[in-house]
Protein backbone atom coordinates (compact mmCIF):
# COMPACT_ATOMS: atom_id res chain seq x y z
CA UNK A 1 0.00 0.00 0.00
CA UNK A 2 3.01 2.42 0.92
CA UNK A 3 4.49 1.56 -2.46
CA UNK A 4 1.63 2.91 -3.80
CA UNK A 5 0.76 5.81 -2.57
CA UNK A 6 4.58 6.25 -3.34
CA UNK A 7 4.37 5.92 -7.04
CA UNK A 8 1.19 7.98 -6.70
CA UNK A 9 2.68 10.62 -5.64
CA UNK A 10 5.70 10.36 -8.07
CA UNK A 11 3.84 10.38 -11.05
CA UNK A 12 1.63 13.83 -10.30
CA UNK A 13 4.72 15.26 -9.00
CA UNK A 14 7.42 14.80 -11.62
CA UNK A 15 5.74 16.35 -14.42
CA UNK A 16 5.43 19.16 -12.34
CA UNK A 17 9.32 19.16 -11.71
CA UNK A 18 9.71 18.92 -15.18
CA UNK A 19 7.29 21.85 -16.62
CA UNK A 20 8.58 23.96 -13.71
CA UNK A 21 12.46 23.37 -14.29
CA UNK A 22 12.76 23.48 -18.11
CA UNK A 23 9.19 25.58 -19.24
CA UNK A 24 9.02 29.20 -19.03
CA UNK A 25 6.22 31.66 -18.90
CA UNK A 26 5.46 33.45 -21.86
CA UNK A 27 5.71 36.82 -20.50
CA UNK A 28 9.08 38.31 -18.18
CA UNK A 29 7.01 39.98 -14.67
CA UNK A 30 8.30 42.37 -13.39
CA UNK A 31 8.59 42.47 -9.31
CA UNK A 32 9.08 45.88 -7.64
CA UNK A 33 10.89 46.65 -4.46
CA UNK A 34 9.92 50.11 -4.02
CA UNK A 35 6.90 52.33 -3.89
CA UNK A 36 8.79 54.88 -6.67
CA UNK A 37 5.89 55.94 -9.09
CA UNK A 38 6.32 58.72 -11.32
CA UNK A 39 3.18 60.70 -12.33
CA UNK A 40 2.32 60.50 -16.17
CA UNK A 41 -0.45 62.92 -17.69
CA UNK A 42 -2.06 61.92 -20.74
CA UNK A 43 -1.78 65.14 -23.14
CA UNK A 44 -5.19 63.50 -24.95
CA UNK A 45 -7.54 63.58 -21.42
CA UNK A 46 -5.62 65.86 -19.38
CA UNK A 47 -5.77 62.42 -16.50
CA UNK A 48 -2.95 62.50 -14.38
CA UNK A 49 -1.72 58.49 -13.39
CA UNK A 50 0.72 57.33 -11.25
CA UNK A 51 3.55 54.62 -12.59
CA UNK A 52 5.51 52.30 -11.10
CA UNK A 53 9.18 53.56 -11.98
CA UNK A 54 10.28 50.89 -13.58
CA UNK A 55 7.02 50.57 -15.24
CA UNK A 56 7.02 54.02 -16.77
CA UNK A 57 10.58 53.00 -18.02
CA UNK A 58 9.24 49.72 -20.32
CA UNK A 59 6.79 52.05 -21.26
CA UNK A 60 9.20 54.68 -22.50
CA UNK A 61 11.23 52.01 -24.44
CA UNK A 62 9.02 51.05 -25.89
CA UNK A 63 7.11 53.81 -27.47
CA UNK A 64 10.90 55.75 -28.21
CA UNK A 65 12.72 53.09 -29.85
CA UNK A 66 11.54 50.16 -32.22
CA UNK A 67 12.05 46.64 -30.53
CA UNK A 68 13.69 45.02 -33.70
CA UNK A 69 16.51 47.35 -32.04
CA UNK A 70 20.03 45.26 -30.83
CA UNK A 71 19.36 44.80 -27.08
CA UNK A 72 22.56 47.15 -26.31
CA UNK A 73 20.74 49.98 -27.89
CA UNK A 74 17.51 49.46 -25.88
CA UNK A 75 19.69 49.02 -23.13
CA UNK A 76 21.44 52.17 -23.62
CA UNK A 77 18.06 54.53 -24.59
CA UNK A 78 16.54 53.06 -21.01
CA UNK A 79 19.60 54.38 -19.07
CA UNK A 80 19.10 57.49 -20.81
CA UNK A 81 15.27 57.56 -20.97
CA UNK A 82 15.95 56.66 -16.64
CA UNK A 83 18.13 59.69 -16.36
CA UNK A 84 15.50 62.28 -18.66
CA UNK A 85 12.59 61.05 -16.34
CA UNK A 86 14.52 61.59 -12.81
CA UNK A 87 15.59 64.91 -13.92
CA UNK A 88 11.76 65.97 -14.88
CA UNK A 89 10.48 64.65 -11.82
CA UNK A 90 13.25 66.71 -9.61
CA UNK A 91 12.25 69.72 -12.04
CA UNK A 92 7.92 69.29 -11.15
CA UNK A 93 8.24 67.91 -8.20
CA UNK A 94 5.61 70.87 -7.38
CA UNK A 95 3.51 70.51 -9.35
CA UNK A 96 0.33 68.18 -10.35
CA UNK A 97 2.55 65.61 -12.60
CA UNK A 98 6.17 64.92 -13.72
CA UNK A 99 6.13 64.27 -17.69
CA UNK A 100 3.60 63.50 -20.06
CA UNK A 101 3.23 60.93 -22.55
CA UNK A 102 4.08 62.70 -25.71
CA UNK A 103 7.27 63.95 -27.41
CA UNK A 104 7.04 66.60 -25.63
CA UNK A 105 8.99 64.82 -22.91
CA UNK A 106 8.86 60.76 -23.64
CA UNK A 107 6.53 58.99 -25.46
CA UNK A 108 5.18 56.73 -22.77
CA UNK A 109 2.41 53.84 -23.94
CA UNK A 110 0.32 51.65 -22.01
CA UNK A 111 0.26 47.75 -22.06
CA UNK A 112 -3.11 47.91 -23.35
CA UNK A 113 -1.92 50.23 -25.78
CA UNK A 114 1.26 48.05 -26.69
CA UNK A 115 -1.08 44.97 -26.78
CA UNK A 116 -3.20 46.90 -29.52
CA UNK A 117 0.37 47.82 -31.68
CA UNK A 118 2.10 44.90 -31.66
CA UNK A 119 -1.30 42.14 -31.68
CA UNK A 120 0.29 38.01 -31.54
CA UNK A 121 3.80 39.39 -31.30
CA UNK A 122 3.17 40.94 -27.92
CA UNK A 123 5.08 38.94 -25.69
CA UNK A 124 8.17 38.52 -27.89
CA UNK A 125 8.47 42.23 -28.15
CA UNK A 126 7.29 43.24 -24.30
CA UNK A 127 10.03 40.46 -23.26
CA UNK A 128 12.75 41.79 -25.52
CA UNK A 129 12.25 45.41 -23.70
CA UNK A 130 11.86 44.27 -20.26
CA UNK A 131 15.00 42.27 -20.55
CA UNK A 132 16.99 45.79 -21.67
CA UNK A 133 14.92 47.31 -18.72
CA UNK A 134 15.59 44.54 -15.79
CA UNK A 135 19.50 44.30 -17.19
CA UNK A 136 20.31 47.89 -16.59
CA UNK A 137 17.44 48.53 -13.54
CA UNK A 138 18.15 51.68 -11.81
CA UNK A 139 20.86 52.47 -13.47
CA UNK A 140 21.28 56.22 -15.06
CA UNK A 141 24.01 59.13 -15.88
CA UNK A 142 25.80 61.47 -13.62
CA UNK A 143 27.90 64.24 -14.10
CA UNK A 144 30.11 65.96 -11.34
CA UNK A 145 27.38 64.15 -8.74
CA UNK A 146 23.91 65.32 -10.53
CA UNK A 147 21.78 63.33 -12.32
CA UNK A 148 22.62 64.07 -16.56
CA UNK A 149 19.13 65.52 -18.63
CA UNK A 150 19.55 62.61 -21.38
CA UNK A 151 18.53 64.09 -23.98
CA UNK A 152 18.13 61.88 -27.83
CA UNK A 153 16.83 62.03 -30.77
CA UNK A 154 16.47 59.69 -33.81
CA UNK A 155 19.26 60.25 -36.40
CA UNK A 156 22.11 63.02 -36.92
CA UNK A 157 23.70 64.20 -39.59
CA UNK A 158 26.84 62.83 -39.13
CA UNK A 159 27.76 64.38 -36.29
CA UNK A 160 25.41 65.50 -33.19
CA UNK A 161 25.31 68.93 -32.19
CA UNK A 162 26.09 71.26 -29.30
CA UNK A 163 23.61 71.65 -26.97
CA UNK A 164 23.89 75.39 -26.82
CA UNK A 165 24.18 75.94 -30.37
CA UNK A 166 20.38 74.18 -30.70
CA UNK A 167 19.07 75.37 -27.19
CA UNK A 168 19.91 78.15 -25.02
CA UNK A 169 22.58 76.24 -21.79
CA UNK A 170 25.99 75.37 -22.79
CA UNK A 171 25.88 71.74 -21.19
CA UNK A 172 29.23 69.96 -20.31
CA UNK A 173 28.39 65.84 -21.51
CA UNK A 174 26.10 67.26 -24.75
CA UNK A 175 28.70 67.93 -26.78
CA UNK A 176 28.99 67.54 -30.64
CA UNK A 177 30.40 63.90 -31.37
CA UNK A 178 31.10 61.83 -34.72
CA UNK A 179 28.56 59.52 -35.25
CA UNK A 180 28.80 57.92 -38.82
CA UNK A 181 26.65 54.75 -38.34
CA UNK A 182 23.34 57.23 -38.40
CA UNK A 183 23.91 56.84 -42.48
CA UNK A 184 22.16 53.56 -42.45
CA UNK A 185 19.03 55.07 -41.15
CA UNK A 186 15.62 54.93 -43.12
CA UNK A 187 15.17 58.46 -42.28
CA UNK A 188 18.67 60.45 -42.92
CA UNK A 189 17.81 62.23 -45.85
CA UNK A 190 14.58 63.36 -46.92
CA UNK A 191 12.62 65.00 -48.97
CA UNK A 192 9.33 67.44 -48.92
CA UNK A 193 7.45 68.97 -51.71
CA UNK A 194 5.52 72.14 -51.53
CA UNK A 195 3.35 74.33 -54.13
CA UNK A 196 3.95 77.76 -53.67
CA UNK A 197 1.10 79.02 -52.07
CA UNK A 198 1.10 76.31 -49.28
CA UNK A 199 4.85 77.17 -48.46
CA UNK A 200 4.00 80.77 -48.19
CA UNK A 201 0.74 79.83 -45.60
CA UNK A 202 2.75 77.66 -43.41
CA UNK A 203 5.43 80.11 -43.11
CA UNK A 204 2.57 83.51 -42.76
CA UNK A 205 4.35 85.02 -46.02
CA UNK A 206 3.21 87.09 -48.82
CA UNK A 207 2.97 85.61 -52.24
CA UNK A 208 5.71 86.51 -54.37
CA UNK A 209 6.87 84.30 -57.67
CA UNK A 210 10.34 83.62 -56.70
CA UNK A 211 11.56 82.62 -53.27
CA UNK A 212 14.83 84.01 -51.75
CA UNK A 213 16.80 82.69 -49.13
CA UNK A 214 19.69 83.46 -47.46
CA UNK A 215 21.45 81.36 -44.58
CA UNK A 216 22.52 83.92 -42.01
CA UNK A 217 23.94 81.43 -39.70
CA UNK A 218 24.51 77.23 -39.28
CA UNK A 219 25.91 75.12 -36.24
CA UNK A 220 28.81 73.70 -36.20
CA UNK A 221 27.81 70.66 -38.31
CA UNK A 222 25.66 72.90 -40.86
CA UNK A 223 21.94 72.85 -39.24
CA UNK A 224 20.52 76.28 -39.54
CA UNK A 225 19.99 78.28 -36.97
CA UNK A 226 18.96 81.51 -38.84
CA UNK A 227 17.64 82.52 -42.23
CA UNK A 228 15.45 84.79 -44.20
CA UNK A 229 13.28 84.30 -46.38
CA UNK A 230 12.13 86.76 -48.57
CA UNK A 231 13.56 89.37 -46.36
CA UNK A 232 12.15 87.91 -43.24
CA UNK A 233 14.42 86.05 -40.64
CA UNK A 234 13.21 82.49 -38.76
CA UNK A 235 15.00 80.21 -36.71
CA UNK A 236 15.60 77.32 -38.20
CA UNK A 237 13.93 75.46 -35.77
CA UNK A 238 10.73 77.01 -36.05
CA UNK A 239 10.77 76.91 -40.29
CA UNK A 240 11.41 72.81 -39.54
CA UNK A 241 8.15 72.67 -37.44
CA UNK A 242 5.95 75.07 -39.20
CA UNK A 243 7.11 72.94 -42.50
CA UNK A 244 6.86 69.75 -40.82
CA UNK A 245 10.78 68.66 -41.77
CA UNK A 246 12.65 66.23 -40.39
CA UNK A 247 15.11 68.41 -39.05
CA UNK A 248 16.96 71.84 -39.56
CA UNK A 249 19.46 71.10 -41.59
CA UNK A 250 18.01 71.37 -44.64
CA UNK A 251 18.27 73.47 -48.48
CA UNK A 252 15.26 74.96 -49.72
CA UNK A 253 15.02 75.09 -53.93
CA UNK A 254 12.16 76.15 -56.24
CA UNK A 255 11.00 74.99 -59.56
CA UNK A 256 8.52 77.12 -60.97
CA UNK A 257 5.66 76.65 -58.87
CA UNK A 258 6.88 74.01 -56.90
CA UNK A 259 9.22 74.37 -53.52
CA UNK A 260 11.60 71.09 -52.81
CA UNK A 261 13.04 70.78 -49.42
CA UNK A 262 15.83 68.42 -48.93
CA UNK A 263 16.80 67.66 -45.09
CA UNK A 264 19.15 65.25 -43.27
CA UNK A 265 18.66 64.16 -39.99
CA UNK A 266 15.59 63.45 -37.66
CA UNK A 267 15.06 65.52 -34.64
CA UNK A 268 16.58 67.93 -32.52
CA UNK A 269 20.40 66.75 -32.82
CA UNK A 270 21.32 66.92 -29.28
CA UNK A 271 22.70 63.75 -27.33
CA UNK A 272 22.47 59.91 -28.03
CA UNK A 273 21.36 59.57 -31.70
CA UNK A 274 19.00 56.60 -31.54
CA UNK A 275 20.19 54.95 -34.69
CA UNK A 276 24.16 55.93 -34.15
CA UNK A 277 23.47 53.93 -31.27
CA UNK A 278 21.75 50.99 -32.98
CA UNK A 279 24.76 51.56 -35.22
CA UNK A 280 27.54 50.92 -33.28
CA UNK A 281 25.35 47.90 -30.94
CA UNK A 282 25.88 46.28 -34.70
CA UNK A 283 29.72 46.78 -34.32
CA UNK A 284 30.12 45.09 -31.11
CA UNK A 285 30.22 47.90 -28.66
CA UNK A 286 28.09 47.93 -25.06
CA UNK A 287 25.56 49.74 -24.10
CA UNK A 288 28.48 51.42 -21.36
CA UNK A 289 30.35 52.49 -24.55
CA UNK A 290 27.61 53.52 -26.28
CA UNK A 291 26.36 56.11 -23.77
CA UNK A 292 30.03 57.37 -22.81
CA UNK A 293 30.30 58.29 -26.61
CA UNK A 294 27.18 60.32 -26.67
CA UNK A 295 27.09 61.57 -23.43
CA UNK A 296 30.79 63.04 -22.67
CA UNK A 297 32.31 62.76 -18.95
CA UNK A 298 29.33 60.92 -17.58
CA UNK A 299 29.13 57.78 -15.02
CA UNK A 300 26.84 55.29 -15.07
CA UNK A 301 25.42 55.02 -11.62
CA UNK A 302 22.49 53.08 -9.58
CA UNK A 303 19.65 53.92 -8.06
Amino acid sequence: MKKLILVTVLVILIPFIIVSLFIQTDEIKFHYMTNQTVRVKNEKTGEVVQVPFEEYIKGVLAGEMPSSFELEALKAQAVASRSYVLVKMNQNKNNDYDVVNTVNNQVYLTDSELKEKWQDDYSNRINKIKKAVLETKGEYLSYNGEVAEALFFSTSTGATENSEEVFSSKIPYLRSVASSWDEASPVFEDTATFNLNDFYQKLGLEYQDVVQTEVIETTSTGRIRKIKINGKEFNGRDVATKLSLRSNYFNIVQNDKNITIMTKGFGHGVGMSQYGALGMAKEGYNYQEILKHYYQGTEIKKI
